[in-house]
């Protein structure tokens, strides 16, 4: 099985994707959108969405990453694919699930499973645009307002020549509301040649495997869930390998946040890494009891250093025998 870090407008950023690859499991990385209108994007444009591109498009950790671009515009669409992978990138990847609601009013995102003719000249332009040893993915929603045109949807990504197909098993209106509708995806399959990655509600192996088993798709996009518990992806595919696995403990946890260096980068404001680690501790009080103590601990801080003190105290850094190590 592959699995794939979901592209978070807003959360998974670099370091995110470093720190989340740095503990293992994930197979490949998609950024966070980039925003396409007319124009082709001069080369610090995609650095500074994926620095990975001065890295040979890999994470510190050796984990391939795929830029992802959202826009209407077939022939600038096109353009900025063929520049993204001229300048390193894994592949393309194609927004057409964002269900924001400024996104989609500038035609962008999950506004377009509206148009599936408009999707397929997307996704055609950009094929011819790249080279053919390089993939060019979609991800997609079941639909807009309800998933009545889904056939057409994945008959236009297909029929365009997408390399593979990553499906949020929720409409546009559903947005992340429990549950997501896996079982939906199996009559799409009959109809697809292509891979085919299952996305949305993963938060527990235990939801891996339900989704794997009720979508029929062996290959997982994750998400929220990783935010959740950081080492999802690794327990995965322990389980599914049938290895030893001791799962991450909180001061391990800790200590990938420092070790990410979210809270050194020269380019952020003072209160970045205050505001990040706060937004994260938001979704690891689901996995880690812990996490409540510590934001109420730091939730007033607003300098980096004020938390980075905080977070020194809690740290430890994994040894080789515990946490994401793998025991056979």
């Amino acid at each position: 099985m592959k699995l794939v870090l979901a592209p978070m407008e807003g959360v998974v950023d670099f370091k995110m994707r470093q720190l989340l690859t740095d503990i293992g499991g994930f197979d490949l990385c998609v950024t966070e959108f980039i925003r396409v209108v007319d124009l082709t994007f001069p080369r610090r444009v995609f650095t500074r969405y994926c620095p990975e591109l001065l890295n040979k498009g890999k994470t510190r950790a050796g984990t391939p990453v795929r830029i992802q671009l959202l826009g209407q515009v077939p022939h600038a669409l096109a353009s900025n694919a063929r520049k993204a992978i001229m300048l390193g990138s894994h592949g393309i990847d194609l927004n057409f699930g964002c269900p924001a609601k400024t996104v989609n009013k500038s035609k962008g995102g999950a506004v377009l499973l509206k148009e599936p003719e408009l999707m397929y000249q997307i996704i055609k332009a950009v094929r011819e645009a790249v080279p053919s040893e390089h993939q060019v993915s979609a991800k997609i929603r079941l639909g807009f307002d309800d998933d009545s045109n889904s056939t057409e949807i994945i008959d236009a990504v297909q029929s365009a020549g997408a390399s593979s197909l990553a499906i949020h098993a929720r409409t546009k209106r559903d947005g992340y509301k429990p549950p997501a509708y896996w079982e939906k995806i199996p009559p799409l399959l009959k109809r697809l040649t292509i891979p085919v990655v299952a996305n949305g509600e993963i938060w527990q192996v235990e939801d891996a495997l339900l989704c794997q088993q009720r979508s029929g798709c062996e290959d997982l996009m994750l998400g929220r869930g990783a935010l959740a518990t950081p080492d999802l992806a690794t327990k995965i595919k322990a389980k599914v390998n049938n290895e030893c696995y001791e799962p991450l403990q909180w001061e391990h946890v800790i200590y990938h946040i420092l070790h990410s260096s979210m809270h050194q980068d020269p380019t952020a404001s003072e209160k970045y890494f205050s505001s990040r680690t706060k937004q994260w501790l938001g979704y690891l009080k689901r996995q880690y009891p812990q996490a409540h103590h510590l934001f109420d601990e730091i939730k007033t801080f607003k300098a980096k250093q004020d938390v980075v003190s905080v977070l020194e105290k809690y740290a430890k850094q994994p040894s080789l025998d515990s946490n994401h190590t793998i025991i056979t």
